[in-house]
Order: C-alpha cells, then sequence, then structure tokens
C-alpha cells in the first residue's frame, strides 16, 4: 500500500435534492462496515460473466473477444443479482459495476454484498467518482500500474462518506441511471446517422465502373454524366518538406508512388 493517509473532505454534496438538504452531513465509514465479500466458488455450471470498464459487469458470451476462460472453472467465484464485482487490478481505472445475473468470475475479480440496506447502483456510481479513484489508486498495492491490484482486506480499510438515509442513495442512483438511459437514446440516433450517411455516401458517388450516382439532388439530375479526369489535372501532388532520396515512378493514370 503506498499510503495511508486521508485528507479531510467535506461531508455534504455541493448539490443536494432539496428533501434531503436538512439530513445532515454523510458519515465516514470503512468500506468493510458496508460489503462483505463474497468467496463461494464450484458453481461451473452457471454462466461466465465479464466485468468491462464502460458497461460493468456483462455476460461474457455477448463481449467480441477470444474467451481467455480456464477449462477448469472450479475456483471461479459465484456472482448473484445485486453484487457488486471489481476487477482487483483495474479498480483504480474504474472497472467495477452492479451484477444483473446469477454467475461465475474469474479469481481475478472481487465480488462484494451490502452487509446492510445498501442500494448496489448508488455504489456503482460512486465507486466511479473522482475522488474514490484516487483512493483506489493508493490503496492499490503494487510497485508499478501494471501490477497495482486492491484485494479486499485493503478495500475494506478505505473510509468513504456515506449518505445516512438510504432513499438519498436511492435518489442519487435513480437521477444518474435516468442520464445514462438518455445517452443511451441518443447514442442510438447517432450510430442510426452514421449508417444513413454511410448509406447515401455508397449512392452520391458513382458506383466503380460508372459515371453517374445513384442518388442526386433534383437540380442535377439532368446536369449529365460526371467526368473521368486524372488527379494531376485536378490538383499538384506535392511531397513533403523532408528531402528524400527516393524516386517518384509516374503511371498512365497520373497517379504516382514514392519507391
Amino acid at each position: 500500500m503506498r499510503s495511508k493517509s486521508d485528507k479531510k473532505k467535506p461531508l455534504v454534496p455541493r448539490l443536494r435534492f432539496p428533501e434531503f438538504r436538512e439530513a445532515g452531513a454523510w458519515e465516514v465509514k470503512r468500506l468493510g462496515e458496508i460489503f462483505q465479500e463474497r468467496t463461494e466458488r464450484d458453481s461451473s455450471s452457471l454462466e461466465l460473466l465479464s466485468v468491462t470498464m464502460s458497461e460493468g459487469v456483462v455476460k461474457t458470451s455477448q463481449l467480441d473477444r477470444k474467451n481467455n476462460a480456464s477449462s477448469d472453472l472450479s475456483n471461479y467465484k459465484n456472482v448473484y443479482p445485486n453484487d457488486i464485482v471489481y476487477n482487483s487490478m483495474r479498480m483504480w481505472q474504474g472497472a467495477s459495476g452492479v451484477s444483473q445475473w446469477q454467475g461465475i468470475v474469474s479469481p481475478a475479480y472481487t465480488v462484494i454484498t451490502p452487509i446492510s440496506t445498501q442500494k448496489p447502483f448508488f455504489w456503482a456510481y460512486y465507486f466511479k467518482h473522482t475522488e474514490n479513484i484516487e483512493k483506489f489508486s493508493r490503496y492499490s498495492q503494487g510497485v508499478t500500474s501494471d501490477t497495482w491490484s486492491l484485494k479486499f482486506p485493503a478495500f475494506s480499510s478505505i473510509k468513504i462518506p456515506v449518505p445516512t438515509k438510504a432513499d438519498e442513495q436511492q435518489k442519487i442512483a435513480h437521477c444518474l441511471s435516468s442520464l445514462d438511459e438518455v445517452i443511451g437514446l441518443q447514442a442510438k440516433k447517432v450510430q442510426a446517422l452514421k449508417q444513413h450517411k454511410k448509406g447515401l455516401m455508397q449512392q452520391l458517388f458513382p458506383a466503380e465502373g460508372e459515371t453517374t450516382p445513384r442518388l442526386r439532388f433534383p437540380e442535377f439530375r439532368e446536369a449529365g454524366a460526371w467526368e473521368v479526369k486524372r488527379l494531376a489535372e485536378i490538383g499538384e501532388i506535392v511531397t513533403g518538406t523532408t528531402p528524400s532520396t527516393k524516386k517518384a515512378e509516374y503511371y498512365e493514370d497520373g497517379i504516382h508512388l514514392w519507391v
């Protein structure tokens, strides 16, 4: 552990929902008072889960990457809905999330579950807060960032301000998840527009071997076919300012290559 010091931080958020403005300051607690580690193993028949930086806990089968899981899953850890799973070597980068499924995860992950009436999704967002990420970094053990690891004993000793009311946790989680839903919808719209643009480009430019686009604006539909020209007729081809010892070879179509 590189440092155990914790600077004092304000215990009241700068922005608070009206119904909690008189609820008092947040309490400082060790994470070991809030979470316990889930260490159950040997459920190889359950679905394999993974932790991603952007989407949290997901089904490994849905990832577009090679499955590197061991053939022997007997040492894999059990996960239940509303458990929080984090990558022990990437917690300081925000690799954590709430599981929606029952399954198993690699021994490289740490599985934690709330001891009391905590709201898992509040903690999923809170663990990605800049100040908490910095704490996870400081409490991770290892010589270099490639080897830093935050196991549960070190994790459990970290002190974090906590809302005294579970309702406030729920309110914060609901607010942030609503924003995530809006962001998700906007992302789908952007992706749809990108696909639309890609389709337009296929039609607004002539296909191979053709001289007229398949789709044309009304005022240009009678303008005739596009002309075929060498690139040398359109612009001057120049080299960079760095002197080159390479020789330029020109071809009949006007294009040249440096060889």
